[in-house]
């Protein structure tokens, strides 16, 4: 390989760099945390992760929280190999967030206090939960609970 050879891959302009970009986002994890012992293996083993910025856990919601240029799955992954715990994605969000907190599916005992299942994405959880206002006004003019239904019924 020659002076020039080496020169051209400077101003190679065909060659499309495959490596992407991470952008930097906010991971929440739902991890059991019972003692300070394992908050410290669980914060170690995500702080030695690369591109990750900060770590916050919250013992009493059993949440870790991961900010940084890192990808959930992987996030999971580290933290079930280094610590030897259970993990999976957060699956609860602020009560205000779901239109229909009530609903099967959605209402959970074991969440936090102020939480419910996310249900966004779940395709098993109830339709009612998904449903939006002009579907729950239209089946509830029809229905036997509602006394000023139509009489026709």
């Amino acid at each position: 390989m020659g002076i020039l050879d080496h020169v051209s891959e400077y101003f190679d302009c065909s060659h499309v760099s495959s490596r992407r970009h991470k952008s930097l986002q906010t991971v929440d994890v739902r991890v059991l945390i019972d003692c300070e012992g394992c908050e410290r293996k669980v914060r170690r083993a995500l702080e030695g992760m690369r591109g990750v910025r900060d770590v916050t856990i919250e013992a009493n919601a059993q949440k870790v929280t991961v900010t940084g240029y890192v990808e959930p799955h992987k996030v999971v992954a580290r933290i079930i190999h280094r610590t030897g715990k259970r993990a999976e994605l957060y699956p609860f969000v602020p009560y205000d967030v779901v239109a229909h907190p009530y609903a099967s599916g959605v209402y959970d005992n074991r969440a936090p206090r102020g939480y419910v299942r996310n249900t966004e994405y779940d395709p098993h959880v109830s339709r009612l939960a998904r449903a939006s206002s002009t579907e729950v006004r239209y089946t509830t003019a029809f229905s036997d609970e509602n006394a000023s239904a139509c009489v026709i019924m």
